[in-house]
């Protein structure tokens, strides 16, 4: 019995120590919670921005693929093997220049034999028409002997014909690309010989939305930059608009032309084609570094004043307001030079946070230091 209670007790009293352990660790939660609640709230450093105007051209900007003005995949018309090649890989031709031959030899003695019959033919005709000033021959002999010699021309035409596709040239001046064959190779119709290109001048191929079709006029200035050369903007002109919108993006094809002096552009590139309007539109601006983008929208950190928390009569005149940060949606316009165009939100005038945004809260008390970079 006697251990029983000094069990009890022993149990009881360690229960007892235990929540004396957490009625003092909740007693230093509530004074440290106190303590905190009554300390200044944190000052956030940022750097910032007025709203500004600015008058931007009106352009419409859109993805472009370059092609050639002419462009051909040059391919064997008739089978045989390759028996002469004329050219090289990446050089400049002359329309009409040789590229490849293709073995003749079958249809240069077809044509031998039926030049042999045209000539036998055409003697068969004098020959008629000297008997018949003699009536030593009848008029349908002669009609005969003269459509017989117009088949066997024909034939003749047919034999140059064929060998001219077998002799292939190039069939406008250009540049070539890689050969694709090989002397002695067999070559079936339709085989890739080479291609050319005609680089000067130089097309582009964009699409544009169609509410921007009243901005489009042949011969408008159109401006393009590539990767290739970042520092070099390329000028042209539109040279021609499709006849319809297409009934899946809705959007309008454009064909700009560029002289392409330099040959620095070639078929297959792409780039950024902008095309300027002449029309000016002005913008409450802001710098890119401004927007911060979400699932929700587009918004900026406003810089206002309002009265502080705390004063006294010897608070400073100057400390009497303190700078905070409002949260404010923005609809986005066009970017040029690292500014966005704020089309409603912000005020002319107004501030905004450039940088520090990651830190801040609606609400935030905030310091400006314009030393600080985005």
């Amino acid at each position: 019995m006697t251990r029983f209670i000094f069990g009890l007790i022993l149990v009881l009293s360690f229960f007892a120590i235990l929540a004396g352990l957490f009625k003092f660790k909740a007693f230093v939660n509530s004074k440290f919670a106190y303590a905190i609640s009554h300390l200044p709230p944190p000052v956030v450093t940022v750097s910032s921005a007025k709203v500004t105007q600015a008058k931007w051209e009106h352009t419409i900007s859109a993805v472009a693929s370059l092609t050639a003005v002419q462009g051909v995949n040059v391919t064997a018309q008739i089978a045989g093997n390759v028996t002469g090649i004329y050219f090289h890989s990446g050089e400049p031709v002359k329309a009409g220049q040789r590229l490849v031959q293709v073995d003749d030899s079958t249809q240069l003695a077809q044509l031998r034999a039926d030049e042999a019959n045209e000539a036998l033919a055409k003697i068969n005709v004098d020959r008629t028409r000297k008997l018949i000033a003699h009536r030593a021959a009848s008029q349908s002999q002669l009609d005969t002997y003269v459509a017989t010699l117009a088949n066997i021309k024909a034939v003749v035409g047919q034999d140059k014909a064929t060998l001219a596709k077998l002799d292939i040239t190039a069939p406008f001046s250009g540049y070539l690309g890689i050969r694709q064959v090989s002397l002695g190779q067999y070559l079936s119709p339709g085989t890739s010989v080479v291609t050319i290109n005609k680089w000067s001048p130089i097309y582009a191929d964009f699409n544009i939305p169609q509410n921007e079709f009243p901005e489009l006029k042949v011969g408008r200035k159109v401006s393009l930059s590539v990767d290739a050369y970042p520092k070099h903007l390329f000028n042209g002109k539109i040279q021609a608009i499709s006849s319809n919108v297409d009934t899946n993006s809705r959007t309008i094809q454009v064909q700009a032309e560029f002289k392409n002096r330099h040959l620095l552009l070639r078929p297959g590139m792409f780039g950024e084609v902008t095309v300027h309007t002449g029309k000016t539109n002005t913008f409450n601006v802001v710098p890119d570094t401004a927007i911060t983008y979400n699932t929700y929208g587009d918004y900026v950190y406003l810089i206002i004043s309002k009265p502080a928390a705390t004063q006294s009569a010897k608070t400073p005149k100057n400390a009497k307001y303190q700078k905070i940060v409002k949260q404010v949606p923005v609809v986005v316009g066009p970017e040029r030079n690292q500014m966005t165009a704020i089309l409603s939100g912000v005020k002319l005038g107004e501030t905004v946070v450039t940088a520090g945004q990651i830190k801040l809260h609606p609400g935030a008390i905030v310091k400006i230091s314009n030393t600080i970079k985005p």
